[in-house]
């Protein structure tokens, strides 16, 4: 109703949020509302965020995958930071010479 009245009779935010007692931002968000889905996107329930309820399980073999990838990484980075140490040593073995 306070959107068509803003539309029909061509009243400002202002005068309708002081006509209908309603917050001019409301008004602003019903009128969006409005003209992107029309009247009957007015009737939806938009309170709160919606709730996307408990993430779905992974299919077995999916998660096995992962595990499976994250161990290797694990042992990369373990075998990357061996090297590394090895590297440096080296070079202030050279250094030292």
């Amino acid at each position: 109703m306070v959107v068509e009245s803003l539309r029909g009779e061509k009243l400002s935010y202002r005068e309708a949020e002081s006509k209908f007692g309603v917050a001019n931002s409301r008004i602003l968000a019903w009128e969006r509302i409005y003209l992107t889905e029309g009247p009957e996107g007015l009737y939806i329930e938009r309170r709160g965020r919606g709730s996307t309820g408990r993430p779905r399980k992974l299919p077995k073999e999916v998660e096995e995958d992962l595990l499976a990838e994250n161990q290797r990484l694990k042992a990369e980075l373990a075998y990357l930071k061996k090297l590394q140490a090895l590297v440096s040593e080296r070079e202030q073995r050279n250094k030292k010479k």
